[in-house]
């Protein structure tokens, strides 16, 4: 009994279930506990761009070659876009199989533009960027910006370079990198402190959207939310599943293994919060720093899978629901643009509806105000993204590790088949 009131995931369970309740009898209140939520967030985020920035330089000045380093990378990259593909392929055909729209019958013209306005202005930036100013993105204005605006990508960036040069120093370098790994324990011991928090910040979340939101809406959420929900968890079981099973593993061992991160992102809608954590099991896992360090960081822009689900399936949604007919050309058109306009979504303000106003922007046959149909339940939605989006991260980290030989199997069966136990923060 005191093993079990000591860990976190049931902290965070209990925490899940108040939150509930007092949302539904105290909403006012509940309302008022929303600065929890947010301040649980901002205290993981404001250590997330060093632990990224430590852990990356770290693994790659200990990796030894760089053209390890180089094939984790292309590895990685090559993984990302199959999986995206099939992710956005499974939210159009779920989409046309179910059609959650069909029979709305909405008037365009009677839908309020003045609100997706800001949106869609957000939108024609991200569609007339293009690929070159996407990539003229990632490199900061300098090493002091990058941090300051937490940009996972420009730091990862920064990170390689800085990586690379340690592990061309030789002996040279030895002592700075011993300083950054003490560093990086530093940091995973502050991490410790925080993630002690989680159960108020998710009571915190879950009390504030049930409170305002009211309890009904979690009942019903809608079609869409459903066949939403129901796509992340085919993915997850099957798509992902079946890449795990051939790789050696178990999804189901996987997440179990997880489950005290994926209940904090369920609570707060935040994968962010966990990705410091995350980062310390799969390295307990027996996979190498240098994969964990570049392909969590890279995958948090370029492998969002129930964000690429999402995509395409409110796409195809807002054309059911408007009578908007597609063809097959318009239906892989979509998966196309989803493909390019899904990257670097992580850090945008309001990203999804951000990002899927730049895909309709960008194909022209569904009427982009059509996003306001989907504005309401963003943030329910949003629950299942950031907990798709985070299981299927570490879904790639294991795969990338099995392809490029960095990862102790015997040691990752031992660890997945026993129940999950806390990590120590100042021990990854």
């Amino acid at each position: 009994m005191k093993r079990l009131c000591r860990s976190l995931f049931a902290q965070v369970l209990v925490a899940l279930v108040a939150g509930i309740l007092i949302g539904v009898f105290y909403p006012d209140f509940a309302i008022s506990l929303h600065p929890l939520g947010e301040g649980f967030i901002k205290l993981i985020r404001m250590l997330v761009g060093l632990v990224v920035f430590a852990v990356v330089v770290s693994g790659i000045a200990n990796a030894g070659e760089l053209k390890k380093v180089g094939k984790v990378g292309l590895t990685a990259i090559v993984y990302f876009e199959l999986v995206t593909t099939l992710a956005l392929a499974l939210g159009i055909a779920l989409a046309y199989l179910l059609q959650p729209g069909h029979g709305m019958n909405v008037d365009v013209s009677a839908l309020n533009a003045g609100v997706a306005g800001q949106y869609l202005q957000s939108a024609h930036q991200v569609t007339d960027s293009g690929s070159v100013a996407f990539l003229m993105k990632i490199i900061p204005d300098s090493v002091f910006s990058a941090f300051a605006r937490n940009d996972v990508l420009q730091i990862l960036l920064i990170a390689i370079l800085f990586g690379c040069s340690l592990s061309l120093m030789g002996e040279k370098g030895r002592n700075l990198t011993a300083l950054v790994d003490s560093f990086s324990t530093l940091l995973f011991g502050v991490m410790g402190f925080i993630i002690k928090l989680a159960p108020l910040g998710v009571l915190g979340s879950v009390a504030f959207t049930v409170g305002e939101y009211g309890y009904a809406s979690l009942l019903q959420l809608g079609y869409l939310v459903g066949t939403f929900y129901l796509a992340v968890t085919l993915f997850i079981l099957v798509v992902l599943g079946t890449i795990l099973r051939i790789a050696g593993f178990s999804i189901v061992q996987l997440i179990r293994y997880l489950r005290e991160e994926i209940l904090v992102v369920l609570g707060t809608a935040s994968s962010d919060c966990v990705l410091p954590q995350v980062m310390c099991k799969l390295e307990r896992l027996g996979i190498s720093k240098p994969v964990v360090g570049l392909v969590i960081p890279t995958g948090y822009s370029f492998n969002l899978d129930a964000f690429s689900i999402y995509l395409t399936l409110a796409a195809v949604f807002i054309a059911q629901a408007t009578n908007t007919p597609l063809s097959l050309t318009d239906l892989l058109g979509i998966l196309l643009i989803a493909l390019v306009t899904s990257k670097g979504a992580h850090g945008i303000p309001g990203s999804a509806i951000v990002i899927l106003s730049a895909t309709l922007a960008s194909h022209p046959s569904i009427p982009a105000v059509g996003l306001v149909l989907v504005l309401s339940v963003d943030w329910f939605i949003g629950i299942g993204r950031a907990a798709g989006n985070l299981i299927g991260n570490c879904v790639a980290t294991v795969v990338v590790a099995v392809w490029s030989k960095a990862i102790d199997h015997q040691r990752a069966h031992e660890v997945l088949s026993r129940p999950a136990a806390p990590v120590d923060q100042q021990h990854c």
